[in-house]
């Protein structure tokens, strides 16, 4: 492809155009600015291509050289910074093939046969997605291995759970931390699920329809390390379902630590005054002395509305898009590329952080002594002397009732108090309505019995290689 320079184009594409493009239009429309990071993987792409076309007789040797060499010369200049991108060149493609071309002379253009920016932009995306991938599995093994860390480090320490926002029942303080250990192990599981789906490359469909040039798609796909080669060249020239997967995904790990982070900001209030978030990662008042303030909780908070709108961004940019390319997917890359600075940079300083996290256990186990926190073991006790559970339900209630009258805890009811309320209820009733019997009793699989937690935290330490 040459440069056009006849009726006022100068385009690359410019051949079938009278007139240059407004200074406006190229304002409006270049994306340089921001696609200009997937230098490293046009490059690539371009290499493996180029190659391909040397063993189809399409490129001579002595060109191959020329294009391979002059794309690594680029490289080199872009890594250092002293590379001049142009804006009237439009895209990352563009300024990288007119270098190749000033440089080298007709052998680079000669590169772009076969392939179309609709393809090469999908491969240098997936490509660049398929590393982010990999990035953010590491991150999410790193937050995985710092909560089991904790949950073993605070094995057998008590809290009180909660629902609704209100102390339910107690449960070990590993048993909580291990629930953010699942919500990030799934988030990986989805990231290497996204990788898989990706994992295809789309080089060789051309513009939407392929190309008649004799080509070895499944030769740059190995080159490349794709999986394979995408079966439908309209699909995938119209393609971003692997961009929305992704950002989905990241979506669900933001999600997950701005969950975290509530948590992290209720608890370190001196009304809760469950953890202490060391000084390194809060900030003071520039009026009230006193204060020390969990800003990266709360600004991983705040940073999840910026993952979900580039999630909603890409959603309603192809919803009514027909086949197949459309410009509109120039904009698929901002939200993507905000998604992948958020979320990495929010993984990594909250790994960081909760491992200079200290857990006030002795707060956290007086903050179980009240709100008739083991009313559902009373309830499961008179289901074992064969009280229907609904019958049970209904005497529990009516013994909080009469403790909450008399400023008391179950535990502290006598036994005869016990069996006004039922006759089944006898001395042994009080090994239920300790909280270590509360925690103890909950045997089930998943449950905050020490034993199942103990196994839980085992069980981590082995998938993520913890000695």
């Amino acid at each position: 492809m040459t440069e056009t320079k006849q009726g006022g184009s100068a385009k690359m594409w410019g051949g079938r155009f009278s007139e240059g493009t407004a200074a406006s239009v190229e304002a409006f429309s270049a994306s340089i600015h921001y696609d200009a990071r997937l230098y490293k993987y046009d490059i690539a792409g371009s290499k493996a291509h180029a190659a391909m076309l040397a063993d189809h007789g399409i490129l001579t040797r002595e060109e191959l050289v020329a294009i391979t060499d002059g794309l690594s010369a680029i490289e080199k200049e872009i890594e250092q910074g002293i590379f001049t991108f142009r804006r009237e060149l439009e895209d990352i493609h563009m300024n990288i093939e007119k270098s190749l071309v000033e440089r080298i002379g007709p052998a680079g253009a000669k590169l772009h046969s076969a392939r179309s920016r609709n393809d090469q932009v999908t491969l240098d995306f997936k490509m660049y997605l398929r590393d982010q991938c990999d990035s953010l599995i590491d991150l999410l093994d790193a937050i995985c291995r710092v909560f089991v860390m904790l949950a073993r480090k605070y094995l057998g320490h008590v809290m009180p759970g909660y629902t609704h926002m209100q102390r339910a029942q107690p449960v070990q303080i590993a048993h909580h931390l291990l629930a953010y250990y699942e919500m990030f192990s799934r988030d990986r599981e989805r990231m290497v699920d996204c990788r898989k789906r990706l994992n295809l490359s789309p080089l060789g469909c051309a513009a939407m329809a392929g190309t008649g040039l004799p080509i070895d798609r499944e030769q740059v796909a190995r080159a490349l390390g794709f999986d394979g080669v995408t079966a439908n060249s309209m699909d995938t020239s119209g393609d971003r379902d692997y961009a929305i997967e992704f950002t989905s995904d990241c979506t669900m790990i933001q999600l997950h630590l701005s969950r975290l982070s509530e948590e992290l900001v209720l608890w370190s209030t001196q009304e809760f005054n469950f953890v202490n978030i060391s000084d390194k990662f809060c900030t003071g008042s520039s009026i009230m002395p006193q204060k020390k303030n969990p800003d990266i909780p709360e600004l991983i908070r705040g940073k999840s509305g910026r993952v979900v709108g580039s999630l909603m961004t890409l959603i309603t940019l192809v919803k009514g898009l027909p086949l197949t390319y459309n410009r509109d997917l120039q904009e698929d890359k901002e939200p993507v590329f905000d998604t992948v600075d958020t979320v990495s940079a929010s993984l990594a300083i909250m790994a960081e952080l909760l491992e200079n996290l200290r857990f006030n256990t002795g707060r956290m186990a007086e903050a179980t002594q009240t709100g008739c926190m083991t009313a559902t073991d009373l309830a499961d006790y008179l289901v074992l002397k064969n009280v229907p559970f609904r019958e049970a339900h209904s005497i529990v209630g009516r013994a909080v009732a009469y403790c909450l009258e008399k400023g008391c805890e179950l535990p502290d009811l006598t036994q005869a108090e016990l069996a006004g309320f039922s006759p089944v209820i006898g001395k042994d009733v009080y090994e239920v309505l300790s909280v270590e019997g509360s925690v103890n009793s909950r045997i089930s699989i998943g449950g905050t019995a020490l034993q199942r937690v103990q196994e839980a935290v085992s069980a981590a330490e082995t998938r993520l290689g913890i000695a």
